[in-house]
């Protein structure tokens, strides 16, 4: 069974989240940053948490 594609940037977008720097590593810190203190602040939930941590972890590669 094919795990359904999570949309980092749309996901992000919901919450009015543009980042971009021309640093891919450094995109990836921020955007990681901000997914943490939406999380600590309740706005997403913890599986949303997780879904977004994933496939920030999935791009790297």
């Amino acid at each position: 069974m094919k795990q359904e594609q999570f949309d980092l940037k749309h996901f992000l977008h919901r919450f009015g989240i543009v980042i971009y720097t021309g640093d891919p590593e450094g995109d990836r810190l921020l955007i990681e940053d901000e997914i943490r203190e939406l999380y600590q602040l309740g706005l997403i939930d913890k599986e949303e948490f997780m879904k977004a941590i994933a496939a920030l972890r999935e791009s790297k590669k």
